[in-house]
């Protein structure tokens, strides 16, 4: 299996309220279910004000390589990922587990 973790930081300005941040995150919710590589899938937004913590977090797992770039491939998730450009900068990390 493979974790693969996402931090967001919304840019500058922008606020979770947004429409487009509330698009964004709707879109990431509804990947649970629609895509069939995911194993785990859980997202939510920082509870800490350290100013080093990132905002939203993604949470996931897939059963290997092959199906972490399917699932990164995926129209679905490549439309979420073309939302949160427009407001957020991100990291991630995908290990084996």
């Amino acid at each position: 299996m493979i974790r693969h973790l996402v931090l967001f930081k919304l840019d500058e300005g922008v606020e979770r309220d947004d429409p487009r941040v509330v698009e964004g995150v709707a879109a990431f919710r509804a990947l649970d279910g629609q895509i069939d590589e995911l194993r785990f899938w859980e997202l939510g937004w920082n509870t800490s004000d350290r100013p080093i913590a990132y905002d939203f977090a993604i949470n996931s797992a897939v059963e290997d390589a092959d199906a972490l770039k399917r699932y990164l491939e995926h129209p679905a998730h490549q439309a979420g990922v073309a939302l949160w450009r427009e407001f957020a900068t991100w990291v991630i990390a995908d290990y084996p587990f």
